[in-house]
């Protein structure tokens, strides 16, 4: 058996109070308060949904295979029976091509390059069985017997091993019947104890689990739940709620069962439960209650809900769900600014970062530059021209600062090699207020922003010589965030009109802009951080009023609310990224702030051993 020595690197220590920086999984004796202690990582203890991006065409019934960031959805019914295909690859659902037969509820497994669907219904119950092979479906052996209503949730199906669990035959009875798919044929196996239909399941063809579902009609609905060893099915410990049309993702031991129809109210429901292999435990519900919906996802930890009916219309919704055990991120305080302001340009680290130009008050446009090392703000040399509403990119020792309003607003471009300014070409075309990012002080790019008679949608790219005009931004407006790089960004927030904070997202690909999902807080002059279009940190900010303390991290797809800060303002300074991000001074109306914030994406807590 290891030791503790050996598995931290030392033995325990005793220390007057607690060690200034104790190491992940350290214990240490306390001697003031004569305890044992230790630090562990800061984690949720329970999952949540979020808003992922919506696929291209609402419908439910349909199947769906893979993995929270590689899926596939096909066919069911839309206006009509689809046979329309789709793949996610974490950020964007894409059309490819059809099934060969437009049908609804039947069984599916696989990835996105090879997976299996088998039954379903077009204008009555089908055995058809298509293979998928990345790019098109090809017909393959049939189904034993023709059905549709099996159960939903891929799990760890694949394109050779997969459950066709019951479902209904003609003339629509529900039946207890299961077959495996071996890659070639379809191979009847002992049934389920309790016919029923339209159940979760999850797991594998050897190691599966069937979960709630009912009857046909819909006369009765089920909590039950069957657990599969590849031979035999044996009833184990039920659902909280009893309900069909649920869909289960994870394996036999780990899941969770989400969604369907709740017979208590006869409608849709959100409710999740998650399975540890003995009980059910009910967790955080979706945000959009719905049935006849999909899902994919190979743990309880991570799965993906997609489209569905709500009661009254098809949606093309999409959540993701983050089982227990993620990283919590906090904000703690750093080092005061000697010199307090608002709308300034940052860059760098939070080891790193430079803070140029911005408003000491109002109508006091500033040059000053000051870089922080993680511990405290030092002055440097300043800006050639003091100004507001500024933007920056690259690091503390090569940066750039652009555009701005001195006043009137300007275009002028100023790199930094650690030590000076030195004036370059300017924009094109003049402004302030808009989002700027930039890996390295030549590559950035300039998003929207204000001229002294409009708000503009242009967009200019910087190659550390000259500024060159790019696609616009499908809404133009001032005072938003950006983060990212010149061929990979992410714009968010801000104001258009002018009396209007909006919540738009946008992302760059080095070419086009493209809509996406919105944030949760509608704001502007917000704080930000990031390193491309899949990865962003949008923080504080004004509706004016209120002034928001918020944070929301951007994975890609979806915007999700994460710690506060302590201390709300708009107008921040900003840098690094979504593990490692620094707030500095910004506005609290009435006054302007010289405080820091660091953002880390992951904390510890320290845990009493023994008292």
């Amino acid at each position: 058996m290891a030791e503790y020595k050996g598995i931290v690197g030392t033995k325990i220590r005793n220390y007057t109070t607690n060690p200034d920086n104790p190491i992940e999984g350290e214990v240490w004796y306390n001697e003031t308060d004569n305890v044992l202690k230790y630090q562990h990582p800061n984690t949720t203890t329970s999952g949540s949904w979020s808003s992922g991006a919506s696929i291209n065409t609402a419908r439910r019934t349909s199947a769906a295979f893979g993995t929270k960031e590689a899926a596939l959805i096909a066919g069911g019914y839309a206006t009509t029976l689809s046979g329309a295909t789709e793949t996610w690859n974490g950020t964007t659902w894409t059309e490819v091509n059809d099934l060969n037969t437009n049908r609804r509820a039947y069984s599916a497994g696989g990835t996105t390059t090879a997976g299996v669907t088998g039954g379903g219904y077009t204008t009555t119950k089908v055995a058809v069985t298509e293979s998928w092979n990345g790019t098109n479906w090809t017909e393959v052996n049939d189904l034993s017997s023709a059905r549709n209503d099996s159960a939903v949730g891929a799990g760890n199906f694949t394109a050779t091993a997969l459950l066709c669990i019951t479902g209904t035959t003609p003339p629509g009875s529900a039946q207890a019947i299961v077959e495996n798919w071996n890659g070639t044929n379809w191979t009847e196996v002992n049934d389920l104890n309790t016919a029923r239909r339209s159940e979760a399941a999850a797991g594998t063809y050897t190691a599966a689990l069937a979960s709630g579902g009912g009857n046909a009609p819909s006369t009765a609905f089920y909590a039950n739940v069957e657990s599969w060893n590849g031979t035999n099915w044996t009833e184990v410990n039920d659902l909280n709620s009893s309900r069909m049309q649920v869909v289960g993702s994870g394996t036999q031991t780990s899941n969770i069962a989400y969604g369907g129809y709740d017979p208590s109210g006869s409608a849709s429901t959100g409710k999740t439960e998650e399975w540890n292999g003995t009980n059910w435990t009910e967790t955080s519900d979706l945000s959009q209650a719905r049935r006849q919906h999909q899902g994919s996802g190979a743990s309880a930890t991570t799965a993906i809900c997609i489209s569905g009916y709500t009661d009254t219309e098809n949606t093309a919704a999409v959540e993701e769900w983050t089982g227990s055990g993620a990283a919590i991120g906090a904000w703690s305080t750093g080092g005061n600014m000697n010199t307090g302001r608002r709308d300034m340009g940052g860059t760098g680290t939070t080891t790193a970062t430079l803070g140029f130009g911005g408003e000491t008050a109002p109508g006091s446009t500033t040059a000053v530059n000051e870089l922080y090392n993680g511990t405290n703000w030092t002055e440097v040399n300043d800006l050639n021209q003091a100004r507001r509403g500024l933007e920056g990119a690259g690091i503390a020792t090569a940066a750039l600062a652009f555009a701005g309003f001195e006043p009137p607003q300007t275009g002028k471009t100023e790199s930094y090699n650690g030590t000076n300014w030195t004036e370059l070409n300017d924009m094109n075309t003049a402004r302030y207020n808009m989002g700027g990012t930039g890996a390295t002080n030549t590559a950035a790019i300039a998003v929207s922003g204000a001229t002294t008679t409009a708000i503009i949608a242009n967009v200019e790219t910087w190659n550390g010589t000259n500024w060159t005009e790019v696609a616009d931004v499908n809404q133009g407006r001032i005072q938003l965030g950006a983060a990212g790089t010149s061929t990979s960004a992410v714009a968010f927030g801000g104001r258009y009109p002018v009396s209007s904070r909006v919540t738009s997202t946008e992302i760059w690909n080095g070419s086009n802009w493209t809509e996406v999902n919105n944030m949760n807080t509608a704001r502007s002059v917000l704080g930000e951080a990031g390193t491309d279009n899949t990865s962003a940190l949008a923080f504080g900010g004004t509706a004016d009023p209120p002034i928001y303390g918020q944070t929301e991290e951007w994975n890609g797809a979806s915007w999700v609310e994460v710690a506060d800060m302590n201390t709300a303002r708009s107008g921040i300074g900003s840098s690094g990224t979504v593990t490692a991000a620094l707030a500095f001074s910004g506005d609290t109306a009435p006054g302007i702030q010289t405080s820091t914030e660091e953002w880390s994406g992951s904390t510890t807590v320290t845990k009493t051993l023994s008292s």
